[in-house]
């Protein structure tokens, strides 16, 4: 379930090499690009489309290396931020993909549900390359999961 999740919304932001030839569609009410800052910036009711996922969020930032917009470093969505695939949905604050590690943060009062159940923390982790997640807690509060049985 999170795995899938995970990788699906890496593929969003169009950081994998696996579908860097399927069309990704962005709008938003804003797009400035930043040679001085080496950011790609979206604003304002942002919709990601790819075909295996829909992205959601106030701002999307694309930072990318001296290679320029090939040469992405991380993607970052804020601000209410929601993912949909035909099987599942997750939301939070905050989703973090940086292709160097592989490795994708989703934070902030994060909710992952699907047919089989749904889980609530304060972040997630997966690394893409090792394929493990991991949910964590912050401030004292628990990790929370309820699952049907199938």
């Amino acid at each position: 379930m999170i795995k899938r999740l995970l990788l699906v919304l890496a593929l969003a932001f169009a950081a994998h090499p696996a579908l860097a030839q399927q069309p990704v569609e962005i709008t938003a009410d804003l797009f400035t690009v930043d040679e001085n800052t080496q950011e790609a910036v979206f604003t304002g009711n942002v919709v990601v489309i790819h075909p295996s996922v829909k992205v959601w969020a106030e701002k999307v930032v694309a930072t990318y290396g001296e290679g320029g917009t090939t040469d992405i470093e991380t993607f970052e969505a804020t601000g209410s931020v929601r993912l949909e695939t035909p099987e599942q949905n997750a939301t939070g604050d905050r989703a973090v993909f940086t292709p160097g590690d592989q490795l994708l943060r989703l934070t902030g009062n994060v909710r992952v549900i699907n047919s089989g159940g749904t889980i609530d923390a304060a972040e997630l982790v997966v690394n893409l390359e090792t394929n493990v997640s991991t949910f964590t807690s912050s401030g004292g509060g628990r990790v929370t999961g309820v699952f049907t049985s199938q």
